[in-house]
């Protein structure tokens, strides 16, 4: 029922009407690339999903354009990464909050949150001086039937994808 309280006696609600609520930061997995156990904050500012990566090489495979990346996994604390490869999607000029502007790689892949699964895109960026390694923007928002309850965090479970101790491959 739209219009509800996102919060009933203390306990917060996991969905509101069809879309499942989230909360400001949450836990997710990438099980394409392996990854799990990682935070992101949800960023409704901004359009594009991003995830911290470093030596990024692009290169051929079949004719087509892939991308093979260090997926930092960790916090500035406990630091872990992964070796990933992905499709290359596209690049794009992203306008970063001080205003600097860069070209990234994008790449899609799976997202797990709560009990949801669906491609999403990412550009590839270093964000080590950033809390989180992911950042969720809006199009992922929107594509996964997602609202955001700022005033709340992790309001869904952990997803239930282990991260193998071998490279995979990103979706198309």
């Amino acid at each position: 029922m739209p219009g509800r309280l996102f919060e009933t006696y203390g306990i917060a609600l996991k969905t509101f009407d069809h879309l499942t609520v989230v909360g400001l930061r949450e836990w997710v997995a990438l099980p394409h690339l392996g990854v799990a156990g990682l935070r992101a904050k949800i960023d409704t500012g901004a359009s594009t999903s991003s995830l911290h990566a470093t030596e990024i090489e692009p290169f051929e495979r079949d004719g087509e354009k892939w991308v093979r990346f260090n997926a930092h996994l960790g916090t500035v604390v406990q630091l872990r990464h992964r070796r990933c490869e992905a499709l290359l999607v596209a690049m794009k000029t992203i306008k970063s909050s001080n205003g600097h502007t860069q070209v990234r790689y994008v790449i899609r892949t799976t997202l797990a949150l709560g009990d949801r699964v669906w491609p999403v895109e990412f550009t590839l960026a270093c964000r080590k001086a950033m809390r989180y390694r992911l950042l969720l923007g809006s199009k992922a928002l929107i594509d996964g039937h997602l609202v955001v309850n700022p005033g709340i965090t992790y309001v869904q479970e952990k997803p239930a994808f282990p991260a193998s101790t071998t490279s995979v491959t990103g979706v198309a």
